[in-house]
Order: structure tokens, then sequence, then C-alpha cells
């Protein structure tokens, strides 16, 4: 499953534009490596996202093409949440 698609379904990121925006500017890595939107997802790939001011670890559990809201965080397990000072002074 593309990148983009497994972010939306997931509902990690609520827009599959914005899922492929934050993909395409650099900020999401796939088991280390570089992702862009259209990089695919495998069941065990470990997904970094940096949001701002925060840095998102998940593991992949499932892949599905469409989810119902209360399903969606099974295809996905949290390995961490770090906050990250922005600040370079």
């Amino acid at each position: 499953m593309r990148l983009d698609k497994f972010l939306k379904v997931s509902r990690i990121i609520k827009r599959r534009a914005v899922a492929k925006e934050v993909a395409d500017k650099g900020r999401i890595q796939i088991n280390g490596i570089l992702a862009k939107s259209s990089s695919m997802v495998k069941i065990s790939d470990q997904i970094k996202i940096r949001f701002g001011n925060k840095i998102l670890e998940i593991e992949v559990k499932e892949l599905h093409d469409s989810t119902k809201k209360e399903d969606a965080q099974k295809m996905y397990q949290i390995i961490s949440e770090t906050r990250v000072d922005n600040s370079d002074d």
C-alpha cells in the first residue's frame, strides 16, 4: 500500500493530500530510510513522522483499503511519541 494512502486510511493524517505533502517535504522515514508519498508500506514496517514539534514512531500492524473510525487504530502500534524543541538559539 502507498504511504500516503496508509496514513489517510489509518487516520494518522486526515487527508491524503496532506500526507503526500508531509512525505514529499522529507519528514517521513520508513525503516530509517527517507520515504516519498509513493513509497510502499508493508506489515511490520516502522514509520517515523515529524509533525512540527513532535516525532511519532509507529509499527504497521495491518493494511486495509478502507476502515471504520474505530478500526483505524488497529492498523498501527505507537512505538514512541517525542516532543522536539524547535528553538535553534
